[in-house]
């Protein structure tokens, strides 16, 4: 029905307004980039890249990355840090499109963390972290958390991709095991 898909598209664009309000983003965050850190016990770490575009899965742009200096010890500050600067780096020489919003599977200390990589690599790409526990965001440098209601579309998507990067990074790590 082309009304239902109007209303899709719709709906959509509430959300994406709604998130780029709510966290006071420059524009609307048509491409998300999710990343997460899966390991057992310290071996095997390996963080996921997901994206989605317009609110959708975008298969094509998953990456994982065998992390290399954080193998054998747990520590998810410097896996992430591992893993947003191979992925910035690259983007930044492969002069490719930069994602509108970046989302951490974890709390303010993962977002600083992360944070500090864009800084030095002199990018401005805004940054959120979704901490599983009450479902709060965080912002870089503010450790104040900030709660969206639980029945908004917006926190939905933000769910839906860290629970994708959740899940990509999960079997990743058991692929290598």
């Amino acid at each position: 029905n082309n009304a239902d898909f109007v209303n899709a598209g719709e709906k959509l664009s509430l959300t994406m307004i709604t998130l780029k309000e709510k966290l006071n983003l420059p524009t609307l965050p048509h491409r998300i980039e999710g990343f997460d850190i899966a390991h057992i016990a310290g071996k095997f770490p390996v963080a996921s890249l997901i994206s989605f575009y317009n609110g959708n899965p975008d298969k094509k742009n998953y990456r994982y990355f065998r992390l290399k200096t954080t193998d054998g010890i747990i520590d998810d500050f410097a896996s992430m840090k591992e893993a947003t600067t191979r992925r910035y780096t690259r983007l930044l020489n492969e002069k490719a499109e930069l994602p509108d919003l970046i989302m951490i599977d974890g709390g303010i200390g993962q977002v600083n963390a992360v944070k500090e990589v864009l800084t030095a690599l002199d990018l401005d790409i805004p940054l959120v972290g979704l901490a599983e526990k009450n479902e709060e965001l965080y912002r870089p440098g503010n450790s104040t958390p900030m709660v969206l209601p639980r029945r908004s579309d917006a926190l939905r998507l933000l769910q839906r991709v860290r629970d994708e990067t959740h899940r990509f990074a999960t079997t990743q790590n058991q692929k290598f095991r």
